[in-house]
């Protein structure tokens, strides 16, 4: 089969499109025919955290295909289901942090850049009848940590005004849409008047350059809740900018990840300070479900084929996109 595999060095240069072995089905797993597959700011990441000594990888966590071959104690799923990818491994139930053990789809077992992929049965649920196979093999990473950092740990709620730093991520999207759907009020920034427009028409109350001053752009709104994923480039800012009481929930660091703190005004202002990161099965089901009940589609910015790999993967590093980068891999 054909995979873009991480192998022998660093970074982009240890990318190829090649030929590997088609994997086979072990007990409890299924085995996928993907259609299509999607980018993630963690695939920039696991092209330096997989070593050149260590065995070649197929990269991606992203997924959605057709079920061809089932082990026979497989139950929740048969032959012929069209399913997306659940990419968290070991994260069952609901819980206040990842269970030890925990790990990611892409590394440090295969990934989904490729024809095929084996899961446990457990890691798959049906494609929302909605979703062409683009938004579905898009969806799940971005989404579900959206969905973790925007209901369980900020408990986002109708008439809340959220405010969203960086707004061209997939994440981004997903809280813009996720927030709207639940009755909130969005602010989004960017450094692109474009990405503003954009973030505007698929549904931001109000946007704002990343770089201006925040609290005289928006002395005129009550921030209750900010996701923060930029890091120590807006950290600062998002601190100042929140309501006292108001909660800063944080997901990533695009930027540097060490950050000062003004910790006078942050007890003074009686404020909230959380961590989260992608979510449990339980959530993934639960966000499928908010998603069909809103028919909310993921926000796609580019489709390219598994040889167009180098130009996907540079439009993601160079934070060119708004929303989700696809791979078409099977039409």
């Amino acid at each position: 089969m054909k995979a873009i595999i991480h192998e022998g060095k660093l970074g982009m240069e240890g990318l190829s499109l090649r030929d590997f072995q088609e994997p086979a089905v072990n007990s409890g797993m299924v085995k996928i025919r993907l259609r299509t597959a999607g980018l993630n700011r963690r695939d920039l990441m696991v092209l330096t955290r997989h070593k050149e000594e260590q065995p070649p990888l197929i990269v991606g966590s992203d997924g959605a295909g057709t079920i061809v071959d089932a082990a026979e104690d497989v139950t929740n799923a048969t032959v012929g289901d069209e399913v997306i990818i659940n990419p968290g491994l070991g994260w069952r139930q609901n819980s206040e942090a990842p269970p030890a053990g925990f790990e990611i789809v892409g590394l440090p077992d295969h990934g989904t850049f490729a024809e095929y992929i084996i899961l446990p049965a457990a890691n798959v649920e049906k494609k929302p009848a909605h979703l062409n196979w683009e938004e579905a093999g898009v969806l799940s990473l971005a989404a579900l940590t959206a969905y973790r950092v925007l209901f369980t740990r900020a408990k986002v709620k109708a008439g809340d005004t959220v405010l969203i730093p960086g707004i061209g991520s997939g994440v981004g999207t997903f809280l813009l849409k996720f927030a709207k759907a639940a009755g909130a009020r969005v602010v989004v920034t960017s450094r692109s008047k474009d990405k503003q427009q954009k973030a505007e028409e698929i549904g931001a109350d109000r946007s704002i350059s990343t770089n201006c001053d925040w609290n005289e752009e928006l002395k005129d709104e009550t921030i209750d809740i900010v996701i923060e994923s930029i890091g120590k480039a807006t950290f600062e800012k998002s601190l100042k900018v929140v309501r006292k009481g108001g909660t800063v929930a944080t997901f990533g660091a695009t930027t540097e990840d060490k950050i000062e703190v003004d910790i006078r005004h942050f007890f003074y202002s009686q404020l909230n300070l959380l961590g989260s990161t992608m979510g449990s099965a339980e959530e993934f089901a639960a966000m499928l479900q908010f998603i069909e009940k809103h028919k909310i589609t993921p926000v796609v910015d580019s489709v390219y084929s598994l040889e167009d790999f180098t130009a996907a993967f540079k439009r993601l590093k160079e934070s060119e996109n708004l929303g989700k980068i696809a791979f078409r891999i099977a039409e």
